[in-house]
């Protein structure tokens, strides 16, 4: 029975390599020396396969990206390094297993070729995610091959499913392996870094920090979002899939190094994992539901009604019917109705109706709102795994009136365009509209209306629920 060895979180910042620091890689030299005893440490475990993920490689949206031909190679070339190389065997067999369980569960592989590599326009290398931390390996240790697996934009928990996945492979397979979770953390430490400064990269870079070392998992999954969202850090992802990876052990980590000397954070972990009889995974989707629940619970009725018809329709597959803290107004009258999805800030989906289409605001929201989810053309299909991470917003229109474009007000009113049989609408106070022009001018590309053409304009109010 094969088995992960050892887990390790390492940093990818090139100019820790000597041909690219040319001299600046000393500034960071605790880093540096912590690399080194990682590889001094595989070396002496002497791995079949090394298991690397990284942010850098082919990157999906929706789906995890692994290297599928039987070797691959790479250089620092970008970095005008081209000397600093690597050409490494991949472990095709274990690379496909991992594949193959990860499919089972529903979670999407993009298996890259040079032929697909071609296909999707991306290089077929080992970039620099990959390749930095092995460089430090190489130094040590040489006789290996690699798992090349490039994290996706999916859902956290589909990410932690995979690192499962990638251990049972492991254990289904007589393999010595070794686990490397490549990132760095916040990019967004000092003022006069190389990228924008935020206050909430310093609070990144020690809570993780905290938490890995704590082996805190559901609390790795339960950070602020506004605080990952502003810490343009490059490293969490890959910290799912490989505490995934450490399922069904107690896990401790000890932190080998942390600097931030160039603005950006270089963590160094090596982890000791304990057998143990919890299952992290049902008690990270215990969590999820409570959250779900108590945040549906918490909120103005409108609101609720819109997350838990969505939540309903995801598990059941029908519509809800109207419960019972439906107030008197929402069961009573007939009015429009827009749902608007937002995850982590940005739109996920919105559907609404100009006009009542059914007998009340109630069944107005539960439709609108499962269509948002599952009907906006602009958008997939949602997921249930998504729906803790959004925010609504349901706003009901009132009836809409004809208006001159000096009535309108882009914060205070909605506008409706209409030209024939052609229909544009905006909402009201919408973020980066801030005059008349701007408003009509979409709300006509809504419509495919031609600003030459004769058109009517409405407007109405709405009120918001949040």
């Amino acid at each position: 029975m094969g088995k992960i060895r050892a887990y390790y979180a390492m940093p990818h910042p090139p100019i820790i390599i000597p041909e690219v620091g040319r001299g600046k890689e000393k500034e960071i030299k605790e880093t540096s020396d912590a690399c080194f005893k990682v590889a001094e440490e595989v070396a002496s475990i002497k791995p079949d396969t090394i298991i690397i993920v990284t942010p850098h490689g082919p990157l999906f949206n929706d789906a995890i990206a692994i290297f599928a031909e039987e070797n691959i190679y790479g250089n620092l070339g970008k970095f005008s390094a081209e000397q600093v190389e690597l050409n490494l065997d991949i472990n095709v067999d274990l690379t496909e297993k991992i594949a193959r369980y990860a499919e089972d569960e529903k979670i999407l592989i993009a298996k890259i070729t040079k032929n697909a590599a071609i296909q999707y326009k991306i290089k077929y290398e080992i970039d620099q995610g990959s390749l930095v931390p092995l460089y430090f390996i190489n130094k040590k240790f040489s006789n290996y091959n690699i798992v090349h697996i490039t994290y996706g934009m999916l859902p956290e928990m589909q990410l932690y499913k995979f690192g499962m996945c990638i251990k049972k492979a492991v254990e289904d397979s007589n393999i010595n392996a070794v686990f490397i979770a490549s990132g760095d953390l916040s990019h967004r430490l000092n003022k006069d870094g190389a990228y924008k400064y935020s206050p909430y990269g310093k609070k990144f870079d020690s809570e993780i920090i905290s938490l890995l070392s704590n082996g805190d998992v559901l609390g790795v999954f339960n950070m602020d979002h506004t605080t990952v969202e502003n810490a343009g850090e490059c490293g969490l992802r890959s910290y799912y899939i490989m505490l995934g990876a450490m399922n069904g052990y107690d896990i401790k980590g000890n932190l080998l190094a942390y600097e931030g000397t160039f603005g950006v954070g270089y963590c160094v972990m090596k982890f000791s994992v304990k057998e143990s009889n919890k299952d992290t995974y049902k008690n990270l989707l215990e969590e999820k539901g409570k959250r779900l629940i108590q945040k549906e619970g918490s909120v103005d009725p409108y609101v609720r009604l819109a997350a838990e018809s969505l939540r309903h329709y995801l598990i059941y597959g029908d519509y809800m019917d109207i419960p019972s803290y439906s107030t008197d107004e929402m069961k009573k009258c007939k009015r429009g109705v827009f749902v608007s999805l937002k995850k982590k800030g940005r739109l996920r989906g919105c559907i609404g109706t100009i006009f009542p289409t059914t007998a009340n605001v109630a069944k107005e929201i539960i439709r609108n709102a499962v269509k948002a989810g599952l009907h906006d053309p602009r958008f997939e299909v949602l997921r249930e795994d998504e729906l803790e991470e959004l925010d609504y917003t349901v706003d009901v229109l009132t009836q809409p009136q004809k208006a001159s474009k000096e009535e309108l007000n882009p914060q205070k009113f909605g506008v409706i365009v209409r030209s024939g049989t052609r229909l544009g609408l905006l909402l009201p106070d919408i973020e980066g509209i801030n005059s008349v022009e701007e408003q009509l001018d979409i709300a006509l590309q809504k419509g495919d209306i031609s600003s030459e053409e004769n058109y009517t304009i409405e407007k109405f109010e709405v009120i918001r629920h949040r």
